[in-house]
């Protein structure tokens, strides 16, 4: 049954607010949050914090069970993506909602798992347990947009985060220093770490910035410290760099003479849903050239420089990409342009 209630709307909307603290944590899960209501009073409620941990259904009624054993029975829960039903780390989250008296269950989207698509509500149903679909589902379907790219096609959910002056550059004219983008819009930037579980950049960004690749501030407590993965043709890089004697060297893997999508079919057999490619120019233009990005954030200073590396590098993109979903943002003067990227269908020529 396809609902459009606009009380199980409500509940829906605090249920994906739980799914959120789970972004970027939840690897290789997707996020997802629930509430358990009866008489109209939330009695329960939970997110998937860690994968091996319980679900978001579980901890909803544990918290139920904590709260008032008694209201239980009967109660509705509110999850936003269809409950699991085979066992894995943990058991079957349908048996478990079985087991407790549940009357009514209520979700956003269905599981694009192959192995949970659409099982849940036969099992549900047969067990006299009423089952309702489809409330707020484009809103959870944008939250596990990572989760469905990995669970159907092995690859994980690309990210593009460039920062570049007025003319396309990333890099500014010899002797003129390393940054482009303002301070904030580099904060800003930043925080994309935490919603990832590598950062990618090629051989030349290591040799020339040195960078670090790590959370830093503003960083989600407890969350791992993605893998930096380089990119390199000769292997050829300086030991001394920081992503190699740093605190975190362990997650540091370089990959050498691999084609883009060579190296997210490597990330994603080892569990990593998603990535966060940071340049330099190379990488990103074959990232895009492969058709490997889902996702953009496009940092722009007022700068002119006149001179050095071009945001895409390498050879010419076959086709353009517009982007959906468009959001504007200004970072004190500078803009951020980010977007779900739409690839235009190469031409054939005749």
């Amino acid at each position: 049954m396809i609902a459009n209630q606009e009380p199980d709307s409500r509940w829906m909307n605090l249920a994906l607010d739980h799914a959120k603290r789970g972004v970027g944590m939840t690897s290789p899960n997707p996020p997802v949050g629930a509430v358990l209501v009866s008489q109209g009073k939330i009695i329960g409620q939970g997110y998937h914090r860690k994968a091996g941990q319980p679900h978001a259904e579980i901890e909803a009624i544990k918290d139920a069970q904590t709260f008032n054993p008694k209201l239980l029975p009967g109660a509705t829960l509110f999850v936003t993506l269809e409950p699991c039903c085979t066992q894995g780390r943990t058991g079957p989250c349908t048996e478990a909602i079985k087991a407790c008296g549940i009357k009514r269950v209520v979700w956003s989207a269905q599981d694009p798992n192959p192995s949970h698509l659409g099982r849940a509500q036969e099992i549900l149903s047969s067990a006299g347990i009423s089952v309702t679909t489809g409330v707020l589902e484009a809103d959870c379907r944008e939250l596990i947009r990572p989760f469905a790219k990995w669970v159907t096609t092995k690859m994980p959910y690309v990210i593009a985060k460039v920062g570049q002056s007025l003319d396309g550059r990333i890099t500014r004219p010899l002797g003129e220093g390393q940054w482009l983008t303002s301070e904030a819009a580099r904060a800003h930037a930043l925080r994309l770490r935490s919603r990832v579980d590598a950062i990618i950049v090629g051989a030349a960004t290591v040799r020339q910035d040195n960078p670090k690749l790590t959370l830093r501030d503003g960083a989600v407590a407890d969350k791992e410290q993605p893998l930096r993965v380089i990119l390199s043709r000769s292997g050829d890089l300086p030991e001394t760099s920081h992503v190699f004697t740093d605190d975190h060297q362990s997650r540091t893997r370089v990959f050498r003479n691999l084609e883009f999508p060579e190296v997210l079919l490597e990330l994603g057999r080892h569990g990593v849903l998603n990535v966060l490619v940071e340049g330099g120019s190379d990488v990103l233009g074959q990232a895009f050239r492969h058709r490997c990005v889902d996702e953009v954030h496009w940092y722009i200073a007022p700068l002119l420089c006149g001179a050095g590396l071009i945001s895409l590098g390498g050879l010419p993109m076959a086709e353009s990409v517009s982007l959906d979903h468009v959001k504007i943002m200004p970072i004190g003067d500078n803009v951020c342009i980010s977007g779900h990227t739409v690839y235009a269908k190469t031409l054939v020529q005749s």
